[in-house]
């Protein structure tokens, strides 16, 4: 009799130890967050034609199967905002470039474009066909370099040589601003090639002259920062 009794004790004791080993609910550990993809490159920059004394920000980025892309400023402002629908929906985009409209400093005051653009990091946020977050950014800056001066040298079979000078200040009435120039681009449409900072001219190929009309043509020497900034001069030659 006590014996039974000890072991129904003993019975009531486990299934009192069990019975909340029974209510603890099973649990999964969440997945890990899917890390942000980053674009291959994201620049936005300012672009001013000292010949025509005119000024723009263009943007260019790459990166791979992106359907909505934003540029927030640094003042948490989105300035564009595009999402690709139908095809582009569904297969994605990867490159992208564009110039803004590029107002003459004559009519539209430097002071009040630059106020549009304001200094300081803008990030590029949007997400991929797959719905991964994209992003990457840039440091925009109004260190824009002043227009380097051009000249011509020209002679027999088709010799063409453009000479500019080295770029060290800012545009006269632009803001004083410290310069790095990283290299030089010259373009002799659709010819165009670029050269380290400290090269200062390029003789164009002359396979390249003698299929040129015969007359005035254009030309562009740019001066780069390395905020990508970018300033040209015009030039003509005649051939």
């Amino acid at each position: 009799m006590f014996a039974s009794r000890a072991i129904l004790s003993l019975a009531g004791s486990a299934l009192a130890l069990a019975a909340p080993l029974a209510l603890v609910p099973l649990t999964h550990a969440a997945p890990p967050p899917k890390a942000k993809a980053q674009l291959e490159f994201a620049r936005i920059y300012w672009e001013y034609n000292a010949s025509a004394n005119d000024l723009g920000v263009h943007v260019t980025l790459d990166g791979e199967d992106w359907t909505r892309l934003r540029i927030v400023n640094p003042e948490d402002k989105t300035l564009f905002n595009v999402t690709g629908s139908g095809p582009y929906k569904q297969l994605g985009m990867t490159e992208l470039f564009f110039e803004g409209a590029e107002p003459a400093l004559d009519e539209f005051p430097l002071q009040d474009l630059l106020d549009l653009f304001p200094e300081g990091e803008y990030d590029f946020e949007g997400r991929t066909v797959d719905g991964q977050l994209i992003e990457g950014e840039w440091a925009f800056t109004h260190a824009i370099p002043a227009g380097p001066v051009v000249s011509t040298e020209q002679g027999p079979g088709n010799f063409l040589r453009i000479h500019w000078t080295p770029v060290t200040t800012n545009p006269p009435g632009f803001p004083v601003e410290p310069l790095t120039i990283t290299g030089y681009q010259v373009i002799v449409d659709p010819f165009q090639v670029t050269v380290p900072a400290d090269v200062f001219s390029i003789t164009v190929p002359a396979e390249f002259v003698a299929t040129l009309e015969p007359g005035e043509h254009p030309f562009e020497v740019l001066a780069i920062e390395a905020s990508a900034n970018q300033t040209l001069t015009e030039g003509t030659f005649v051939k």
